[in-house]
């Protein structure tokens, strides 16, 4: 009798590590870093632009929307592939001075962005990114405001001399709460927007500092 009961205790104690072990093993399984993953992220664009060459050509910083989705391919836990598709607004702003009058000026450029990112993920929530990004120009608005009228241009590109295909760097960073990426990033154009130089419109290439709220599906 004594002898089955201590057999009956030795299996409870057995069941119980079993289970124990199975719990960690699953708490372990929680990194999701080997997972593929869809989403979609909204946010802003914070943009100037800037002359490699030296022109004087002085602009200030404006606001603008992104929106777009996003597919991370895992490279094991470490690194990962992560292409985006990203409807995103740029361009400046600014003010001078024409014949004794004040004037203020600004202009928004409608792009599609397409950046393949390489993402390093040394923990579980963060991924740190950069890589190549290929732009083309939807269109473009300009409004110009002064004391003798106001006077407000869109386009959708008529103008060939208007470079519609850039490239560009871009590089960030991603922090993952669960189902929620917080983004942010930064990018510089490497080919200016003029096409063969031409162009009235002074010549420049974007930057911009981005931040966006994400979901994974």
């Amino acid at each position: 009798m004594k002898k089955s009961i201590f057999t009956i205790f030795a299996v409870i104690a057995m069941l119980n590590a079993a289970k124990a072990q199975e719990t960690e093993a699953r708490s372990s399984d929680t990194d999701t870093r080997s997972n593929f993953v869809l989403g979609a992220k909204l946010g802003a664009n914070y943009s100037n632009v800037y002359d490699s060459e030296g022109e004087d050509f002085v602009a200030d910083a404006k606001l603008g929307f992104v929106a777009g989705g996003f597919v991370t391919l895992p490279l094991g836990k470490l690194f990962a592939i992560q292409p985006e598709i990203l409807y995103s607004q740029k361009g400046f702003k600014g003010t001078g001075t024409l014949l004794g009058s004040s004037y203020s000026y600004t202009r928004t450029t409608d792009h599609l962005d397409v950046p393949i990112f390489v993402q390093i993920r040394p923990i579980e929530y963060l991924s740190i990114m950069a890589g190549p990004q290929f732009s083309y120009l939807l269109s473009e608005k300009n409004e110009f405001n002064s004391a003798v009228g106001n006077d407000t241009q869109e386009e959708a590109f008529n103008n060939d001399n208007i470079e519609k295909n850039t490239f560009s760097v871009i590089g960030g960073v991603d922090v993952s709460i669960d189902k929620i990426v917080i983004g942010a990033r930064a990018g510089w154009d490497l080919k200016e927007n003029r096409g063969d130089g031409t162009s009235e419109t002074p010549r420049y290439k974007n930057y911009w500092y981005q931040l966006t709220l994400g979901y994974k599906f």
